[in-house]
């Protein structure tokens, strides 16, 4: 026993130290807030059009289903599948990768991770800064580094959108991105907090008569 105490001693510095990298932005002394709105319908039909076109083709999603997504953005079946699905040829099926595991492992050194739950795992500011975060570095294997997140082995995917749309048009693109993600992270998030309000609403509600019956109830025995 107290042998696995000292040890627990020894490694309780370095996991809180690898938390602490994990969990904070890197270089920056503070993450960047993500412009999150999962009311937003018009953006996260944007969010989700770049990551399809920038994230899918190495990353999965592989608990989203392309209908879910369509059915709660507004997005027409016929749409979707002619503009936004490029691995499969039915709506039902899940946002699935085309690469190669074992391909991707090879490049990247690992296999890119599914993104389904990334905001959730990181946050949406993580995210959001990690993506605005890529600066030039010839020594890195892809030539880019990462001030969130140092010698990542991802290239800057969005490096041609900045290109073509400048800094704020990309700030704002990438802000559609997240948004998608942290929407795509927990779909129910905006139907859930609806019926919560309902939920509320009805306690308070019965609230009233169970007062005034317990008060009743009580009163011949005080």
């Amino acid at each position: 026993m107290k042998k696995l105490l000292i040890l627990a001693a020894l490694l309780l510095p370095s996991m809180l130290a690898h938390a602490s990298d994990e969990d904070g932005c890197g270089q920056l002394k503070e993450c960047l807030t993500a412009p999150v709105d999962v009311t937003n319908t018009a953006s996260l039909q944007r969010g989700a059009r770049l990551f399809v076109n920038y994230c899918l083709g190495c990353h999965t999603a592989k608990y989203v289903r392309y209908e879910r997504v369509a059915d709660d953005l507004g997005i027409d079946h016929k749409t979707m599948l002619a503009n936004m699905v490029w691995t499969t040829t039915k709506i039902g099926d899940h946002m699935i990768s085309g690469g190669r595991k074992d391909e991707q492992a090879a490049w990247f050194g690992n296999a890119p991770p599914d993104l389904t739950l990334e905001t959730r795992l990181r946050s949406p500011d993580w995210v959001y800064s990690y993506l605005l975060s890529f600066y030039p570095d010839d020594k890195r294997p892809w030539g880019v580094n990462n001030r969130v997140f140092k010698d990542v082995a991802m290239p800057n995917a969005l490096e041609t959108l900045k290109t073509e749309l400048g800094d704020d048009g990309f700030k704002r693109a990438v802000g559609d991105l997240v948004n998608y993600m942290t929407y795509m992270a927990e779909p129910v998030k905006t139907k859930r907090e609806h019926i919560g309000w309902w939920v509320m609403g009805f306690l308070v509600i019965l609230f009233i008569p169970v007062y005034f019956l317990n008060k009743e109830y009580w009163k011949d025995i005080h």
